[in-house]
């Protein structure tokens, strides 16, 4: 299969991705319908009261459509018991049945429900975590296994206008697709279109396909591979987005926003499923604004100018390669990207650092710095009036830098006008900022390469914004500019200030977090002045971390809670999260059962996932290392795991 292929026409011009209309009851998604809203029960499956209150609190909220857990054929049966009650509440909402492992369950559920989703990782395979060598002969035979056990559930979604879900899964790959295409998102897409092969063999077409990961990045790739495989083969069917156990708060939020955000960039994605450590009906409304973003998007003028590099390089959009850029300073080649904290014109004291990582102790006359401290500091024209920590840079408007005494930790930061004119620079670093279309002020390119030590501020000139920042990188590429690439963000100040769900937080991830996972990006600056500057800060190391690009906390792969789920994932996460969220780097996953572990944890150092009531058991890893732990003594355990392998640092008090 080439990867040499783009999977948009254009990536300045914005079009939803054309695909087949697919039914779910009467509820129709595709192209020509509106980005759909999902979300999942918590509850049993076979509380059916409970299901019914949790299900109308989310289609209050907005919910569209409403997937419940069926681990076996007794909650298949109960749907019909839930659906008969929502209907004596007049509660219309197509039902979609969530499968793994028991296609008798599947098979009971197509005939109930508007929906099936099944995970082609585990539907007809039992994972062992095994390395298997196969032929091509015993791989065929393998394909002949898996039509054996999918056909029957196939023919009864025919029969009862039932729509199908082939979800893949990064985290459940079987041993089978592992061994010949890798834990990659090659292999994630195979293992779909394994499935869609037999449907379509069957002539069935009502289906939808997912590709969801905890990691963004591979959750991106793996889409667009999709998309491109199916480009190949003329098929043309919706997508449902997700960025799967996400976690919860803020880390939650970005991490989906980044990954969901990057593909609806490009008109990827007919259905959203926002998963939140947290009640449904609290997914629902970031879906819900992910979605509103692009309602209108089609009827925006596109980028003129466009980059033709992108364009010409589709690899880079399908295999992680950060861009190549000069070092300057601590900024560009193998670094990490920095945040700029922005106190444009405001009389600081030191009290106020502490917002962006840097606490004063007044009796040691020391500073404490945070692993969330930011790198610089904007102070526009109004010097501070004290020595900042070491570690922190003042960075000011270049013609109040060049009054400033130490220029030895402070820099100026040009408008590119300003810049085209300027006689007088610092030797060491300068901050140039300047717009999309500065990027074609081929004078004002030359003088920055002449220049060679700085570093840019890059903002969006259009309204689609990342979509401008990509191309306007694409231009600097195609000039041989290789200056490192700070994103300058700029929200308005009444959508900020007044949005009770952090829109530019969502907007911010999409906007900044899309690129960095494809490798283009050196920092954050939120030009904002008047938020508060914890919470943009925050925000940017969020978006890094979501990124990976600068780990800076510890990262949580918490799944959303479901059916399925034997213990509270909510108080759990938060148990866990309070004792260990000092621990930089580490990756701890929290599972409410055995199917969302160990195979969905993907990457995790550590795993807590319930194996039965009240038991938990512990991974390092893919590996079991304690099984059955009372969930009493579980956390302790835990962190015991995390000490014995030396991973484990003590807090400062």
């Amino acid at each position: 299969m080439s990867q040499h292929a783009l999977f948009v026409d254009s990536l300045t011009n914005y079009k939803r991705r054309k695909t087949n209309t697919v039914a779910i009851g009467d509820l129709l998604m595709g192209s020509d319908y509106p980005i759909r809203i999902q979300s999942m029960t918590t509850t049993d499956t076979m509380d059916t009261l409970g299901s019914v209150e949790q299900i109308i609190r989310m289609v209050d909220a907005g919910c569209e459509l409403v997937r419940l857990t069926a681990p076996s054929i007794n909650e298949a049966e109960n749907l019909a018991h839930i659906k008969a009650e929502l209907k004596k509440r007049n509660v219309y909402v197509p039902l979609v049945a969530d499968i793994h492992f028991t296609p008798n369950a599947a098979e009971m559920a197509a005939r109930i429900v508007e929906k099936v989703r099944v995970n082609p990782g585990n539907y007809a395979d039992k994972k062992k975590f095994q390395v298997l060598e196969y032929t091509d002969q015993d791989y065929e035979n393998e394909l002949l296994r898996i039509r054996e056990k999918f056909v029957p559930l196939v023919k009864i979604c025919k029969e009862y206008g039932t729509a199908l879900r082939i979800g893949t899964n990064h985290g459940s790959l079987s041993d089978r697709i592992l061994s010949r295409y890798g834990d990659t998102p090659l292999g994630m897409v195979e293992s779909a279109m394994e499935f869609l092969r037999i449907a379509e063999d069957e002539n069935f077409h009502n289906i939808v396909l997912s590709m969801k990961a905890s990691n963004p990045q591979v959750m991106v790739q793996a889409y667009r591979l999709l998309v491109q495989t199916m480009n190949q083969h003329n098929m043309h069917y919706p997508l449902h987005l997700g960025v799967t156990e996400a976690g919860d708060g803020d880390d939650g939020r970005i991490k989906s926003a980044l990954g969901i955000g990057a593909l609806l960039e490009d008109g990827l994605g007919d259905t959203i499923r926002v998963s939140l450590t947290e009640d449904p009906e609290f997914e629902v409304p970031v879906a819900k604004q992910l979605a509103q973003r692009y309602s209108d998007r089609e009827h925006i003028a596109p980028i003129k100018n466009a980059s033709s590099w992108m364009q010409n390089n589709p690899e880079i959009f399908y295999q992680y390669k950060k861009r190549a850029s000069s070092p300057i300073q601590n900024f560009g080649g193998t670094q990490v990207p920095r945040v700029i904290a922005n106190f444009a014109n405001q009389i600081i004291s030191q009290k106020d650092l502490a917002s962006i990582g840097y606490n004063f102790n007044e009796q040691l006359d020391k500073w404490n710095m945070s692993e969330l401290g930011a790198d610089y500091i904007f102070l526009g024209n109004t010097p501070a009036p004290f020595m900042l920590p070491i570690g922190l840079k003042a960075v000011y408007n270049a013609i109040t830098w060049e009054k400033v005494l130490d220029k030895s930790n402070s820099f100026p930061l040009f408008a590119a006008h300003e810049f085209e004119n300027a006689k007088v620079f610092s030797q060491s670093l300068n901050f140039v900022h300047l717009n999309s279309q500065d990027c074609l002020n081929l004078n004002l390119l030359e003088k920055i390469k002449k220049q060679q030590n700085c570093v840019l501020i890059l903002s969006a000139s259009h309204t689609n914004t990342q979509t401008d920042l990509r191309n306007a990188i694409g231009l600097l590429i195609e000039q041989n500019i290789q200056n490192p690439i700070v994103y300058g963000l700029s929200y308005s100040e009444e959508l900020v200030q007044t949005d009770p769900l952090n829109l530019h937080m969502l907007y911010a991830s999409t906007d900044a977090g899309s690129l960095l996972i494809d490798g283009f990006g050196d920092g954050i600056f939120f030009l904002n002045s008047k938020v508060e500057a914890n919470r943009l800060n925050d925000i940017s190391f969020g978006i890094l971390q979501a990124a990976r690009t600068r780990i800076s906390k510890t990262e949580y792969i918490s799944c959303p809670s479901c059916g399925r789920t034997l213990f509270d994932l909510q108080e759990t996460t938060a148990m866990i999260r309070k004792r260990t969220d000092h621990l930089k780097g580490v990756k701890i996953a929290i599972m409410g059962c055995i199917v969302n572990g160990p195979g969905e944890m993907a990457d995790a150092d550590y795993g807590y996932v319930g194996s039965g009531p009240g038991k938990i058991t512990l991974y390092k890893g893919k590996e079991v290392v304690k099984k059955s732990i009372g969930f009493d003594k579980a956390v302790d355990e835990l962190i015991q795991l995390i000490k014995d392998d030396g991973n484990w640092v003590e807090t400062e008090n």
